[in-house]
């Protein structure tokens, strides 16, 4: 009962209580009044980075580095006043910092490679990309993982360390692409007459460019078919409708012109034995 009633003496309450109370309450308010500062500050940074016309990856990355360290700060800060010694957390945190970076390899790991991403550009937010064994397109880069949608708007999760460990493939990083399209014909069938469908429906389709020149050339004599190589240019974002339509319409015309395409086939000849040579055997 003695050490409950010391609790309520003026001395206590004076030395313990209320300043504890007051330094708590200032901790809290240092944190929440700095959380805003952070996020607003970092709000206004990306605002203006976007007006300086930067690259949308570059300002969601950026603007994710700022927020963090500037929460460390707040941190740190609302730390101090509570009167803990944040200089020596600091050092040993260092002397901490080797084992933490061991374990942690691959998560910094795949920070460098979106450092690396952010810094070497290689594809930009609506671009379509093949990378780290997906494809999609990539929505925003992050600290340590790329956000990605697939073409059936699916969202993917990438390590970042995964995309910059192989090959990049950007299929939107050229205004024009080329289509590469074979069509085999049977070996009866006129070439020269094969050749005059398809040109007139490659030059009738206005998408496909002019220059550089579609080609409609011989491809192979190969075991089944005579094939035909047709290569138009198009626009980058005309490439997937364009192909699905002239490979509709060349079957088509093929099928009015009395064209065939072959499909794989082998000739198979039976030779009789002689009763003769069945009977020596």
């Amino acid at each position: 009962m003695e050490n409950l009633a010391a609790l309520y003496q003026p001395g206590f309450v004076d030395a313990y209580l209320i300043p504890w109370t007051i330094r708590i309450l200032t901790a809290a308010a240092i944190w929440f009044v700095g959380k805003w500062v952070a996020d607003k500050l970092t709000g206004l940074i990306r605002q203006v980075m976007t007006r300086a016309k930067l690259d949308t990856m570059l300002v969601a990355f950026a603007g994710n580095i700022i927020n963090t360290a500037l929460l460390v700060v707040v941190i740190i800060a609302a730390l101090d006043h509570l009167g803990i010694p944040t200089t020596s957390m600091l050092a040993v945190f260092g002397a901490a910092g080797l084992a933490v970076a061991l374990a942690l390899k691959d998560s910094l790991g795949n920070f460098a490679s979106g450092v690396m991403l952010i810094m070497f550009r290689p594809f930009k937010v609506g671009d379509f990309i093949e990378a780290g064994g997906i494809s999609g397109v990539p929505e925003e880069i992050r600290i340590f993982h790329t956000v990605m949608r697939t073409p059936d708007n699916r969202q993917i999760t990438v390590p970042n360390g995964q995309i910059t460990a192989g090959a990049i493939i950007n299929f939107s990083a050229k205004p024009t692409r080329r289509i590469d399209l074979v069509f085999g014909i049977s070996y009866g069938d006129d070439i020269r007459k094969a050749k005059a469908i398809i040109e007139g429906i490659v030059t009738a389709d206005e998408r496909v460019l002019t220059d550089p020149a579609p080609l409609i050339a011989l491809g192979e004599l190969a075991d089944s078919s005579v094939n035909i190589n047709v290569r138009p240019w198009v626009k980058t974002e005309d490439f997937w409708p364009v192909r699905a339509d002239l490979l509709e319409r060349v079957k088509l015309a093929f099928d009015e012109q009395g064209i065939t395409i072959p499909f794989p086939q082998r000739d198979l000849h039976l030779h009789e034995v002689p009763r003769t040579l069945k009977s020596a055997a």
